[in-house]
């Protein structure tokens, strides 16, 4: 990777933020590519959003930025909603540049999330996803428009949950966190629960069948309890990073306009877990 002072940089930006590989994904990539340019993380509290903005907007070399929390949803304040998505899905994780120039909202965690369940039997599935925040939004937005037949969501605010269910057009129920798990096709942990210095996910899996698909967005750590409970199974698994590459990969093609060389998944996995 080569920088100079007229490169295209872009950002990933949150409260906090020390926590994001994302500079570590698009700095391989543009290594990979031998692209001029450069990916920071840059720490911008809620009150600063608005300056934060403002202050990239008159740099043509800032080509956007991927948001992580707590701006998701203040964001769309600050810059362009043309694909709707605060009546929709109601969060953006990535500003970008249009066509004009003008800074956009997108959200990559839609694709992100779907990427590594191509070709899955949504029709004839049952879906269970536990939480109702961000990244739970952008799975049932997904689930609804993979004609998903029925979903449960599993949840501490039933009521939250069922708004999202009624709001995707997604047909199920919701049920309480800490119930029992019901049988179901594919699994998804879009919650916080396991991550690292949060609380642990409490759950039972022996309901699932024998070929069901355990999905945890969890990336620190890699191996959650979750998954490690599901391969004791020889369940099938998807780990957190899938989806974090995934994303990623989207955005990193409106930022710097080329694809990433997404034959090197695996170099690009022993980086992000060494």
């Amino acid at each position: 990777m080569t920088t100079n002072t007229d490169a295209p940089v872009a950002h990933v930006i949150g409260d906090p933020i020390t926590h994001s590989k994302s500079p570590l994904i698009h700095r391989f990539w543009l290594e990979a590519l031998e692209m001029i340019g450069d990916y920071d993380a840059v720490h911008v509290t809620p009150a600063d959003l608005g300056e934060y903005i403002a202050r990239q907007r008159d740099m043509p070399e800032w080509r956007g930025c991927n948001v992580t929390l707590p701006h998701k949803l203040a964001i769309l304040d600050h810059v362009a909603d043309k694909g709707g998505l605060r009546d929709d899905l109601g969060a953006a994780n990535t500003v970008f540049r249009d066509e004009n120039g003008d800074l956009a909202a997108t959200n990559t965690d839609i694709a992100g999330f779907y990427s590594p369940l191509a070709g899955f039997p949504f029709e004839e599935s049952h879906v269970v996803v536990i939480g109702a925040g961000g990244a739970a939004r952008a799975a049932l937005y997904a689930l609804g428009k993979a004609g998903t037949a029925r979903v449960t969501v599993m949840n501490r605010s039933p009521l939250k949950a069922m708004g999202l269910i009624a709001k995707f057009g997604l047909k199920g129920d919701v049920v309480p966190l800490g119930s029992p798990l019901p049988p179901a096709d594919l699994l998804v942990n879009a919650s916080s629960l396991g991550m690292r210095g949060q609380p642990a996910l409490d759950i039972d899996l022996s309901p699932l069948p024998d070929d069901a698909t355990v999905y945890d967005i969890v990336y620190a750590p890699l191996e959650t309890a979750l998954l490690a409970q599901a391969r004791e199974r020889d369940l099938d698994t998807i780990d957190g990073l899938e989806m974090l590459i995934g994303q990623a990969a989207l955005a990193f093609e409106l930022f710097f306009g080329a694809e990433p060389p997404r034959d090197r998944d695996d170099e690009l996995r022993a980086a992000l877990t060494a």
